[in-house]
């Protein structure tokens, strides 16, 4: 039996369906964190506010703030409700998921490993946390990289980034295997752009406490 953190984006949140199941039926102990980032877009757009990214982080006013959170937790109730009853959503910040304060973006956050009680004790009775990606305070925080400080804080075997991709493409091609080391230098010299820089920062983070990694068909290794 392993335990497992399954992060999956807010387009791909029904596909992960069966995947979380399958991980259940061979008797893992899953954990899903989520995102809704096509979600929380279309409305902020909807409403005529602005959108702006930072590395791949969302600059976040108080008004974002308020459609960020009413995204997030729709996304996870609808999750939750397609997982089925042994499905139990736990919202971050009200389950105590810490994050450090990341100002220069407003009310945005960079996740703190932590355990939540709700978590563990879901687990200890063969549920499926479905945890929504915010941190107290409130603040927003990347979902990728709640789901990496996350599975560190519960001493998670691994951690799974579903996405609508194979993989991370370098010059074209799927990485069957990136080094955490490699990855940083890659980053480092802008390689990448859009949402998978923070998922690769992520991975690096879990990787580098320990857990395992895959990002699609790319296994992220210390």
């Amino acid at each position: 039996m392993a335990r497992v953190v399954v992060k999956v984006g807010g387009r791909v949140a029904g596909d992960a369906v069966d995947l979380v199941r399958e991980r259940v039926a061979a008797g893992d102990e899953v954990v899903v964190v989520h995102g809704a980032g096509p979600q929380i877009t279309a409305e902020l757009e909807a409403r005529a506010l602005p959108v702006r990214f930072v590395r791949g982080r969302r600059f976040t006013d108080p008004a974002t703030l308020a459609v960020v959170r009413a995204s997030l937790v729709a996304v996870g109730a609808e999750l939750s409700a397609a997982l089925g009853p042994t499905a139990l959503h736990l919202v971050g910040d009200d389950i105590g998921l810490e994050a450090t304060p990341l100002p220069e973006l407003g009310l945005v956050g960079e996740p703190l490993p932590s355990r939540p009680a709700a978590v563990v004790d879901a687990l200890a009775r063969r549920l499926v946390p479905v945890v929504t990606p915010l941190a107290v305070g409130p603040l927003n925080v990347n979902a990728d990289e709640a789901a990496s400080a996350l599975a560190a804080g519960i001493d998670a075997d691994r951690v799974v980034f579903v996405t609508d991709v194979p993989g991370v493409y370098l010059e074209g091609a799927v990485l069957p295997l990136l080094h955490a080391d490699r990855a940083t230098e890659l980053l480092d010299a802008d390689a990448f752009e859009g949402g998978i820089v923070p998922k690769l920062m992520a991975a690096v983070q879990a990787a580098r406490r320990g857990v395992a990694v895959e990002i699609g068909e790319t296994a992220v290794v210390a």
